[in-house]
């Protein structure tokens, strides 16, 4: 059996089983009914069906079990459900560019520049093992602004399809470091004691984006929406802390509880007339200010 039969295989195994939890039999009906739909032979034996779910392990880390009382294989979830969401994201994508192969006509990326992802696996290795990491960093704030820093690395974040370090620098306070704007990354042997009252979690939970101002307190805003743009609010929220607190045929009021930070501002700003802030005035003052300015630069 070829290579590129026992790739679609496993595909088409893992297809079957995130819809439903199946039986041996279930699986093997599904792979026959494609071998004839398909002219490729992906019918398999029990034996041949356990080193496929090894083999799924490894290349997808996506781990399928049995369950006993039920007889039937399902896909483990016990992941943190965005965790396990992104797995399946970027099998979905694996897969969509194997089947388009040179076809680049139909499959049309987003053109955008390096993430930095090429450091995450170093990086990662820093954070587990607590090893104190050096790099050389650039601010977008200023050209001239290039540095080594020395820091303690606690957590990879990602936000607006960019990937940040959040560390402890070395004047003691937590910061969030581009891995775009990061070279030369080099772990050290030194390691570092975690500071056990720091919750990442907490550290985030009223952030939208990767500033968590350490001198503020979050304050709750209120933003009101024309209801055909609500759908859209509702089914993609801004943040995890989102609640409605009216809905009717005229408009749409949730509220957020998080800093007030450049990053929701921008957030805010991006749907244009169709967002109103209500609350609080600081910020609604911060809003007129802001288009106002936009104004001005058309006169």
């Amino acid at each position: 059996m070829s290579k590129r039969e026992s790739i679609a295989r496993y595909t088409l195994i893992i297809k079957k089983l995130r819809k439903k939890p199946a039986t041996f039999r279930e699986i093997s009906e599904y792979l026959q009914f494609e071998s004839e739909l398909q002219d490729y032979n992906f019918n398999v034996s029990m034996r041949t069906f356990q080193r496929d779910i090894d083999d799924i392990r490894s290349l997808y880390n996506i781990d399928i079990r049995y369950d006993f009382s039920r007889r039937v294989y399902f896909i483990d979830s016990e992941y943190k459900e965005e965790i396990n969401e992104r797995i399946f994201e970027a099998f979905d994508t694996f897969n969509l560019m194997k089947f388009e192969e040179k076809k680049t006509d139909f499959l049309i990326f987003e053109n955008r520049g390096p993430k930095g992802t090429e450091h995450m696996f170093m990086l990662m290795h820093a954070i587990k093992n607590s090893l104190k990491l050096s790099f050389i960093y650039s601010k977008f704030t200023e050209e001239d602004d290039i540095s080594r820093r020395t820091v303690e690395p606690y957590a990879l974040k990602e936000f607006k399809n960019r990937w940040y370090l959040l560390a402890k620098d070395e004047d003691g306070t937590y910061k969030t470091f581009g891995l775009d704007r990061m070279q030369d990354p080099v772990v050290g042997t030194d390691k570092f004691s975690s500071d056990r009252s720091f919750s990442i979690k907490n550290h985030f939970m009223h952030c939208f984006g990767i500033i968590s101002p350490q001198d503020k307190s979050p304050e709750e805003i209120i933003l009101l929406f024309n209801p055909a743009y609500g759908n859209y609010v509702k089914t993609l929220p801004m943040h995890s802390s989102q609640k409605i607190i009216l809905e009717n045929k005229k408009e749409l009021r949730v509220s957020l509880w998080v800093y007030i930070t450049p990053d929701i501002i921008t957030e805010i700003l991006s749907h244009g007339s169709r967002v109103k802030v209500i609350s609080p005035q600081s910020l609604v003052d911060e809003m007129k200010n802001r288009l106002l300015d936009s104004i001005n630069l058309y006169r």
